[in-house]
C-alpha cells in the first residue's frame, strides 16, 4: 500500500532519488517558474500538460560548441512554423526565446552540448479539448553530448528498411513531440541488427530516417535528395544542399529503394552526426564498403560552416 505523502516528503524524495541520466543535464528553464536551474532532480513536467499525455506540443534540438550556437534562426523559424501548423502560440516572442536559449546554454557552463526547446499546449487537464489549457508551456534543456569517435565517420554505418511506415505528409512536416513512430523505427533497426532505419511512403519512395534525412549520390555523381513529401526538411539537410551545390549537381526527386543498392553513396544528415556514409543497407554492401568522398566532404563543409557561422552565446 502506497503511503499518503506530505509536501515535505515529496521534496525529500525528489531530491534524494537517484535519477538516470542526470549527469548529462547541464541546465534547464521552466516558463511556469520563470527561472533557470542546474539541479536535474528539479526538472519536472506536470502530468496534465498536454505535451505529456497527448503529444500535443512541438520541439527543436540545437547544437552548441565553443561558445556559439549553430543555425539558431533556422531552428526558431521552423519552431514557429510547427506552432502555427497546430494552432499553438509560444508564451514568448522569438527574440525572447533566442535570449532564453543562450542563457540556458551559458548556465550549463559546458564547452559543447545540445539544447532542446519544447513548447506544449500546457497543463490543465487530461482530455483532448485544448480549451482546458489556459496557457502554453515552455521548457528549455541544455544537455552534455559525448563526442563521437572519429571511427564513426571513418568506418561508416549500417542501415535497414524499417517496417514502420513514413508519417503522413502533413504530419511529417511538423516537428511535434509525438515521436512514437520514430522511436519504433529506431527500435526496429536495432532489432534487425543495424544502426539506422530508413522509412518509405505508401508509394514505395524513400522518406527519411528516424531523426536523420537520407540522400544519395547517383551513378552520374549527382546528389539526389528524396522529395520531402513525407519527411521533415532537416536544418542540416537544407544547409548541406546549399553547400553541396558549390561542388556538384544537386536535385530533388522521388527515390525508389532499388536505387539505394546501385548508387555510389548513401549519406545520412543530422544535427548530431553532420554527414555520415552508409556502407551497408539491408545487409548489402554499398559502393566499395567504405564511406565515399562526398560524405567526407559534406562533413568537412558542415563542420567548417558551423565554426564560421555559429552565433555567439554571449550577446
Amino acid at each position: 500500500m502506497a503511503e499518503l505523502g506530505s509536501e515535505e516528503l515529496f521534496w525529500e524524495r525528489v531530491l534524494s532519488l537517484p535519477r538516470s541520466g542526470e549527469e548529462n543535464i547541464l541546465a534547464f528553464y521552466d516558463h511556469r517558474l520563470g527561472a533557470i536551474f542546474t539541479n536535474p532532480r528539479l526538472m519536472l513536467i506536470p502530468l496534465d500538460d498536454h505535451l505529456v499525455h497527448r503529444g500535443d506540443g512541438i520541439f527543436e534540438a540545437l547544437r552548441f560548441e565553443d561558445g556559439a550556437i549553430y543555425q539558431l534562426d533556422e531552428h526558431l523559424d521552423r519552431l514557429q512554423r510547427s506552432a502555427q501548423a497546430i494552432g499553438l502560440e509560444p508564451p514568448v516572442t522569438k527574440v525572447e526565446l533566442d535570449k532564453l536559449i543562450r542563457q540556458v546554454c551559458l548556465a550549463g557552463q559546458a564547452d559543447a552540448g545540445n539544447v532542446m526547446v519544447l513548447v506544449g499546449r500546457g497543463p490543465g487537464g487530461f482530455a483532448l479539448d485544448i480549451r482546458e489549457c489556459p496557457a502554453p508551456s515552455l521548457y528549455i534543456v541544455a544537455r552534455r553530448s559525448a563526442p563521437r569517435p572519429e571511427d564513426f565517420w571513418a568506418a561508416g554505418v549500417s542501415a535497414v528498411r524499417t517496417r514502420i511506415p513514413a508519417k503522413q505528409g502533413w504530419m511529417s512536416r511538423i516537428k511535434s513531440v509525438n515521436y512514437l513512430p520514430n522511436v519504433l523505427m529506431k527500435k526496429d533497426a536495432v532489432d534487425q541488427g543495424a544502426e539506422f532505419p530508413l522509412c518509405f511512403d505508401d508509394e514505395g519512395f524513400l522518406a527519411e530516417g528516424s531523426t536523420e534525412n537520407a540522400v544519395l549520390v547517383d551513378g552520374e555523381g549527382t546528389l539526389v535528395v528524396p522529395e520531402l513529401r513525407n519527411a521533415l526538411p532537416g536544418t542540416t539537410l537544407l544547409r548541406a544542399m546549399r553547400l553541396a551545390g558549390e561542388i556538384m549537381p544537386v536535385m530533388s526527386r522521388p527515390v525508389l529503394e532499388d536505387e539505394l543498392y546501385d548508387c555510389r553513396e548513401i549519406i545520412l544528415l543530422g544535427t548530431s552526426i553532420d554527414a555520415v556514409g552508409v556502407v551497408r543497407y539491408n545487409g548489402r554492401v554499398i559502393g566499395n564498403g567504405r564511406p565515399g568522398p562526398v560524405s567526407a566532404e559534406l562533413r568537412r563543409m558542415l563542420v567548417a560552416d558551423r565554426k564560421a557561422h555559429g552565433q555567439p552565446l554571449r550577446g
